[in-house]
């Protein structure tokens, strides 16, 4: 009944994110020549990598590490597309030949035997395997090669699930419905409990150096008032956001394919542009309050 596809979550956001042009340019990616602004239809390069993305989270992730790896290295090359999955097109054939899933992002390999890599940790695995030879956003031995492991799939089985229908319930829901609005961002009030925790007397997840472990969850954490939660309420896991986020390279990966108008900064933001949108996340905010105290809903963490 809950387990509405996370799809959904995102095909009535119109109004939160940009018009988002099917290729754009940026310092770290190379463009797509004009030939190829029209609706993707295939894959475009004939070398190096090629992202198939969009601007959510689980984009971010793949975005971030490229953008990464290229500062540290000054390579890998990437080309990507946005795939507008309000269109559908990450369901079209072509894509899900590459991504069977149908989702967003698949990155491929050209000169790896045009390999396709779907799903975020996956992608950010395959990457540093190959493209982090010195092992700056990664590990080589137990026991933070075990515990990075253990993060990201903590983010991909947890974090990233209940985040998603906690947006969908709270914002995004044709009905505002009380029980899984409270229960979702509950939840992931709950986890992100569990990361402020961990934090507590670590400046990053795993062996306190910046890695794969904080890209993964920091791709969902960038968008947490989107979903309801008021990130400032933990203060530790506020101020690894805030040092992760002032990294050019995640600045520059969180506006592939263009600039999100749902990430942290930028909805702050708008709260003090648009006296609308302030009224509108207000009376969202009040809902679920109301939803919290109608079922009698209790902060715990773990």
């Amino acid at each position: 009944m809950f387990r509405t596809p996370l799809l959904r979550l995102y095909q009535t956001t119109r109004q939160f994110i940009n018009v988002i042009p099917e290729a754009i340019k940026t310092p770290e990616s190379k463009p797509l020549t004009d030939s190829n602004m029209a609706r993707p239809s295939g894959l475009i390069a004939n070398k190096g990598l090629e992202l198939l993305t969009f601007g959510t989270p689980n984009g971010h992730k793949a975005s971030i590490i490229l953008e990464e790896l290229k500062e540290a290295y000054g390579k890998p090359d990437y080309t990507f597309q946005s795939i507008s999955i309000m269109e559908n097109i990450q369901k079209e054939k072509w894509f899900t030949d590459l991504g069977p899933n149908g989702r967003i992002p698949v990155l491929v390999d050209h000169d790896n035997g045009k390999l396709p890599i779907m799903e975020g940790a996956a992608i950010l695995s395959y990457l540093t395997r190959r493209y982090d030879p010195e092992h700056k956003f990664s590990f080589t031995s137990d026991p933070e090669l075990s515990e990075c492991e253990q993060w990201v799939a903590w983010q991909h089985g947890g974090l990233g699930p209940m985040q998603g229908q906690a947006n969908h319930f709270y914002r995004l829901a044709k009905e505002r419905i009380p029980y899984p609005t409270q229960r979702y961002v509950g939840e992931t009030e709950r986890l992100y409990g569990i990361l402020d925790s961990r934090l507590a007397n670590h400046e990053y997840i795993v062996g306190d150096k910046y890695s794969i472990a904080d890209i993964a969850n920091f791709s969902w954490v960038n968008v947490a008032y989107f979903a309801g939660v008021q990130l400032h309420e933990f203060s530790n896991l506020y101020k690894w956001w805030e040092r992760i986020n002032s990294r050019s390279a995640v600045q520059t990966g969180c506006a592939v394919p263009s600039e999100s108008q749902i990430v942290n900064k930028r909805y702050q933001e708008r709260l003090k542009e648009e006296p609308e949108f302030k009224q509108k996340e207000d009376e969202l905010a009040e809902t679920c309050k109301k939803a919290k105290e109608q079922y009698g809903y209790t902060y715990s963490s773990p």
